[in-house]
């Protein structure tokens, strides 16, 4: 991780909500292999908070952790006010978990699978059938109720899923990359499923390898790397953290160009394509402050590109890994640049 990268801290002045995750330290080791080294979480309530990281890089298991499936090595963690070491009963009262692998047992039918949770939860079977018709519904699996899961498509298997997961009334949900496999409009779905949620009250603590599903989803994304935390804030926080930003300025007069060129000393030309490349922030105030002296010197460009960095540069600058996670699942669409003629 380059020197300059750090991690980031919230700075706000108002009051802070309440936390539903909070960790110390946490860490982790199988044999000679740490998995995680004294890592600190605080998760707000009622908010999606997103661990990013390549594969190994130590999200799966501080959902484990989080959710009393395995022991820390070392460390302390509150979830929803219980300890996790000293009341894990409480804890699994209040949570509900989507592994990476869907609980859903496909010889029987979705309504099946679902009075099945209710049982597990000793919810009465009138209420039981009350709360999973309600729920097949709300998931948009009523007219595939009676069918065998096995023959839901991938989407439909995780809209089951977290529906099951809902039978309980969960405060805190993990959801360990339950967007994997699937299609676009599928994961589309499955986001606005979570965003939904939300909305009711729920937090959510989201692993997942998409970037572009962290930058959608998450209030708070935390980047791990090597079982550290690389960093954490908020998608704008974390794009600043890397440099590279600029504003591409276009002109079609050489003559308009070289004035330009000596009116933004510090930006980087381009002779043959009349370009000039200038540092900035791709703040409204940084624009600004640019614009005004080309106006000041009577100068306008024809066209103008303003590039600030994003997930993928984040996640390159800080773990320098190349392959993972699965980069924006846009190719038809332009990246973050914004093109303007003026």
């Amino acid at each position: 991780m380059p020197s300059s990268v750090m991690p980031t801290t919230n700075s706000g002045t108002g009051p802070r909500a309440s936390a539903a995750v909070t960790a110390l330290g946490l860490r982790k080791s199988y044999g000679d292999k740490t998995v995680l080294d004294g890592i600190d979480l605080r998760i707000p309530a009622g908010s999606v908070f997103a661990l990013l990281g390549p594969n190994g890089a130590g999200k799966t298991t501080t959902v484990k952790i989080l959710s009393t499936l395995v022991s820390a090595d070392g460390g302390q963690a509150q979830v929803a006010g219980h300890d996790l070491a000293a009341d894990p009963q409480a804890v699994r009262a209040a949570i509900g978990v989507t592994g990476q692998f869907s609980a859903v047992d496909g010889l029987i039918t979705g309504e099946e699978n679902m009075l099945l949770m209710a049982d597990l939860h000793l919810i009465p079977r009138p209420a039981g059938r009350r709360i999973a018709a309600e729920l097949l519904e709300r998931f948009g699996l009523t007219d595939a109720a009676k069918k065998p899961a096995a023959t839901y498509s991938g989407g439909m298997k995780r809209r089951l899923d977290i529906a099951m997961t809902l039978i309980g009334s969960p405060r805190i949900i993990f959801l360990d990359e339950p967007t994997t496999g699937l299609d676009p409009r599928s994961r589309h779905t499955m986001w606005q499923i979570i965003r939904e949620l939300v909305t009711g009250g729920v937090t959510v603590l989201l692993t997942t390898q998409y970037l572009e599903e962290a930058d959608q989803l998450a209030d708070r994304i935390a980047v791990l790397h090597h079982g550290t935390l690389a960093a954490e804030g908020t998608a704008e926080e974390l794009k600043r953290l890397v440099p590279g930003g600029h504003v591409r300025l276009r002109f079609t007069h050489p003559d308009t160009y070289r004035d330009a060129a000596t009116a933004l000393p510090h930006s980087t030309r381009d002779d043959d394509a009349l370009t000039l490349r200038a540092p900035s922030d791709g703040s409204q105030r940084d624009l600004r402050a640019l614009l005004d002296r080309l106006d000041t010197a009577g100068l306008q460009a024809d066209h103008l590109t303003v590039h600030t960095p994003d997930l993928d540069d984040v996640f390159l600058a800080l773990t320098g890994d190349t392959t993972t996670p699965t980069p924006t699942t846009r190719p038809h669409q332009p990246d973050q640049s914004k093109e303007t003629a003026r």
